[in-house]
């Protein structure tokens, strides 16, 4: 939607080790990045480091930028700029007003957000959305979609809700903090610690014995046999973290009811965590009286897969008649919601909804 808009925005992709400074307009990454050491464990220098790396921005666009805005890691205060206790950035602590801090120096608004937030945002606006709603269109359906839910896998596990075009923070700011949700195998702990990075680590190592120090794109490698290991433990290592993830998407989708995309680096294991997934989507819940009932009031599709996608886009309407006429209406008794990987790539739907969210706060 502001693939035509010419106003500048800065943007910062804070991680533990370094900070990557850029701008964007039209949608557009207008500048080469520069990435600076983020000082994470001295706030004094994490601060000159931002100071440093928008200034040195800023001596690059062609036009005064009219925002800054980028995603940071929680918990926060997101709407007011401020930012709570950190673990991978230990010298926040006790609450720090990064947001005024921006504003004053820059003497331009600030807007901070988490990266669940934001990638489920660019998504809606540039990605998933508007591509699913373009299959349904030349496949000659009138249905149009207009809810997201976006789901981040890595060191966390992130989420945001984008609602008809508008991203939905709550009331204090912590909508779709989706990491507080149980994990289905094991209820005492959060959901993240079934299916993240540290997760699927964690899962392979007990079930094949391996003490090796793996990544999960070497577990995946393992399951693909391309890496010695144990494959069977590595293919189900991916599987309980689907059957997870499943269980939480069933979850959100009950109250938001929208097409979910998924990125971060685990989703490039998808062979082997999808099926899980899509299992406990579709799959059924039980009754006292012993009756089965389905997990979802929607059918789940997998939009990455060619069979799963031609059934999303296949009609199985009718025509039913209005009792005591003549007169008929169409009815279609399946209600569906798709599954689709980010298109985009994590980082950039990211960069688009920090870019896109400050704008349309201007705008308001």
């Amino acid at each position: 939607m502001y693939q035509f808009d010419k106003r500048i925005v800065m943007t910062l992709d804070a991680g533990g080790t370094n900070f990557v400074f850029s701008a964007i307009r039209s949608n557009e990454e207008i500048v080469e990045p520069i990435t600076l050491p983020s000082n994470g464990d001295n706030l004094e220098k994490c601060l000159e480091t931002m100071v440093t790396g928008f200034s040195a921005i800023k001596l690059k666009l062609p036009e005064e930028p009219v925002a800054i805005s980028f995603a940071f890691p929680g918990p926060s205060d997101y709407v007011n700029g401020i930012i709570g206790d950190l673990k991978n950035l230990p010298a926040f602590q006790g609450g720090v007003a990064l947001g005024a801090f921006l504003k004053n120096k820059f003497n331009i608004p600030v807007f901070i957000n988490n990266d669940g937030d934001l990638f489920a945002y660019g998504e809606a606006l540039a990605g998933a959305l508007p591509e699913v709603n373009r299959m349904l269109r030349d496949a000659g359906k009138n249905k149009v979609y207009k809810n997201l839910i976006g789901i981040t896998l890595g060191t966390g596990f992130g989420g945001g809700v984008v609602r008809d075009g508008e991203l939905f923070l709550g009331d204090n700011g912590a909508a779709a903090e989706v990491w507080v949700l149980r994990d289905k195998r094991q209820p005492i702990y959060g959901v993240e610690e079934g299916i993240s990075i540290r997760a699927i680590k964690r899962e392979y190592a007990s079930l094949s014995g391996d003490t090796r120090k793996l990544t999960p794109k070497d577990i995946f490698e393992i399951a693909e046999g391309n890496l010695e290991g144990n494959p069977t433990a590595a293919r189900e290592a991916f599987d309980r973290a689907g059957e997870v993830l499943g269980e939480a998407i069933a979850s959100m989708n009950a109250v938001v009811d929208g097409i979910v995309v998924i990125g971060g680096g685990i989703i490039a294991a998808r062979k082997y965590l999808m099926p899980a997934v899509m299992r406990e989507l579709n799959g059924t819940l039980e009754m006292y009286e012993g009756a089965p009932a389905d997990r979802m009031e929607m059918k789940a599709f997998f939009l990455d897969d060619p069979g799963d996608c031609a059934a999303f886009l296949t009609p199985t309407s009718r025509r039913i008649v209005v009792p005591g006429t003549t007169e008929t209406v169409e009815y279609d008794p399946v209600k569906r919601m798709g599954v689709i990987t980010t298109k985009l790539g994590t980082s950039r739907a990211i960069a688009f909804g920090a870019y896109a969210f400050a704008l349309n706060e201007l705008d308001k």
